[in-house]
């Protein structure tokens, strides 16, 4: 199970009793191209989902076909914010954590 308190939280979109995290890896400071991580507690492996040049699937992480086709739409949905806050995070400037409850 990842430890969800190391790493930057960007998203945390809560529906019914699901909460899902969208998180960087302090590591994803070295790459380029801009991404973000997914899963709801108890996830052992997360899903990565590459906000650029298109949403799409990286690694399905744990994630079956039903919530990854949830995520996919919630990463499009809010995608101009994640990119917002890839930005910020490459810059090494502070991440503000986006909370959505529906």
């Amino acid at each position: 199970m990842k430890n969800f308190n190391a790493m930057p939280k960007v998203l945390i979109y809560i529906v019914k009793k699901i909460m899902w995290v969208f998180l960087f890896y302090n590591t994803d400071f070295n790459e380029n191209r801009a991404h973000v991580h997914v899963g709801k507690k108890g996830t052992a492996e997360l899903c990565k989902i590459w906000l650029e040049p298109t949403v799409e699937v990286d690694k399905k992480g744990d994630l079956n076909e039903s919530q990854l086709k949830e995520i996919l739409g919630l990463v499009e949905l809010y995608r101009e914010q994640l990119m917002a806050q890839w930005k910020l995070f490459k810059e090494g400037k502070q991440v503000k954590t986006i909370k959505i409850k529906k």
